[in-house]
Formats: C-alpha cells, sequence, structure tokens
C-alpha cells in the first residue's frame, strides 16, 4: 500500500500543474487502481475530480475523452461502440472485472504508459491524439515514443472516420494482465498493427502494417505479414510468459485480426 501526506482538489489546471511540479514527489492520483498495487510515500496527491474532466462528447471530426473518465464510462458509452467496430470498450471490458473498471481512469492509463495496458494498443491504431497541460496536443505514438517533463494529460482525441478495427489479447486467466494483446485497423487501404503487453508498451509494427497496405490480398500473403510483424517487435520476458512464446502468439494473433478486419462491414 501507498503512504498519502497530504491531498489536494485544485480548482483550475494550472493550480494543479503548479502543485504537481512543486516537489519532485508530488503525484497526479485518479482512482488508485494501479496505485494501490505500489509500495510508495507521497508528499502530496493532486486529485483532478473538480475539474470536470470526466466526459465523452463528439465533435464534428474527433470524439474527445476527458482524462478522469473511467473505463466503465468508456466500456458502455454508445459513442464509442457505435465507431471503430467498438475496439476501444472492447478492449476494456474484460479487465478484472466492473468494480476494478468502475475507478481506473484513461488518463492516468494513457499517461503512465503502462506496459500491460491494453488500452493503448487499440488507440494506437486509430488516429489519436492527446492533450497535456504544458506540451499541448500530440500524436499518442510520439507520446509513446519520447520522454517529456512532468506534465498533465488532460484529453484525449480519437479522429472520427470509418476505419474497422478489432482487439485481440491472450491471457492466462480471465482476471490476468495479458500475457500479448494485439490491435489492427484498416481506413481505406491504410492498416495499422500495434503490438502491446511485449510486456514493454504499446508500439506499431511500422514495417508490417506498410507491407500490408501495399499487397494483393491471400491467405499466403497475409501468413507473411504475420510472420514479419512477429520479428519486427521486440518482446521479452517476465512470469507471464517468455519472448520467444509471445513472439509465437504474436503471429497467430496478427493473422486473426487482419482476417476478422477484412470481414468487418
Amino acid at each position: 500500500m501507498f503512504t498519502l501526506l497530504n491531498l489536494v482538489q485544485p480548482d483550475t489546471i494550472e493550480e494543479a500543474y503548479n502543485l504537481l511540479t512543486e516537489k519532485r514527489n508530488n503525484i497526479i492520483i485518479g482512482g488508485c487502481g494501479f496505485l494501490r498495487m505500489s509500495s510508495r510515500r507521497i508528499s502530496t496527491a493532486v486529485d483532478l475530480s473538480r475539474l470536470s474532466l470526466n466526459y465523452i462528447t463528439e465533435q464534428n471530426d474527433y470524439i474527445e475523452i476527458g482524462a478522469t473518465t473511467t473505463f466503465r464510462d468508456i466500456e458502455t458509452n454508445p459513442i464509442l461502440n457505435q465507431y471503430y467496430n467498438g475496439i476501444v470498450p472492447k478492449s476494456l471490458s474484460n479487465i478484472i472485472g466492473v468494480q476494478f473498471r468502475n475507478i481506473v481512469m484513461v488518463g492516468a492509463s494513457v499517461y503512465s504508459k503502462y506496459g500491460f495496458s491494453d488500452l493503448l494498443t487499440a488507440l494506437l491504431v486509430l488516429d489519436t491524439e492527446v492533450e497535456l497541460y504544458k506540451t499541448g496536443r500530440i500524436s499518442l505514438k510520439k507520446f509513446l515514443s519520447n520522454s517529456y517533463e512532468k506534465d498533465i494529460l488532460t484529453r484525449i482525441f480519437i479522429k472520427k472516420n470509418n476505419s474497422k478495427a478489432v482487439f485481440y489479447y491472450l491471457r492466462n486467466s480471465a482476471s490476468d494482465y495479458s500475457i500479448l494483446n494485439v490491435a489492427v485497423s484498416r481506413f481505406n487501404n491504410q492498416w495499422k498493427i500495434a503490438v502491446g503487453a511485449r510486456p514493454q508498451r504499446a508500439t506499431i509494427a511500422q514495417k508490417a502494417s506498410e507491407s500490408l497496405s501495399e499487397i494483393e490480398m491471400s491467405n499466403g500473403n497475409i501468413e507473411d505479414i504475420a510472420t514479419i510483424a512477429s520479428k519486427e517487435v521486440i518482446f521479452g520476458t517476465n512470469m507471464r510468459g517468455t519472448a520467444n512464446y509471445r513472439e509465437a502468439i504474436c503471429k497467430v494473433l496478427v493473422k486473426k485480426a487482419i482476417m476478422e478486419v477484412l470481414q468487418c462491414k
């Protein structure tokens, strides 16, 4: 369990940022779903619950998600279930249990860049941007690839289009973290393949994605693309699986995901 010395609930994002950066050990807290599993001493915890960031709205070009929106809010939201074959809600619907999904917040999960995150993998194959208080609005891919000074994630933007997308995962049990997860999307003839829980954070299989966008579809070609993805992505070993096992599973999941996207209406 973590030790919390001071809790503050600022009324503005500027106040929240000033409190966060006042001391190195100060942090932003959300539902504390993952934090409670750690053992650490926190000087000041900054709670964003007064900043009205719990929402999902549909704009002309984007779906906007506030940082304190919970996984359960996303899972049950009719807007997100309508777009992209519902990949974003589906990526969350089997994480541990409803009680857990009722407290875990999207901003904390994305900002922390968790390697085990199912959500990040799904968001990566969509045209997703994140907004940070100081850094501004950048692509999710750039955010995951680079390091930034301490900041506050305020919103997520997913571009509205007719992308067809699917999400697959493998777990040892229903309530466990993914051994590996995969997302594949197609917009017109542009494909994206993302692999997460490697156990490192999710990443785009760039070479495989580009090759898939150029080939003529056949069972043999799809098998080749799945092999390229499994060789391109770097895997590691932890208590849930070895690097070699993850590589083998990646090939299977990528092939299944591509085949399912091709069947999407």
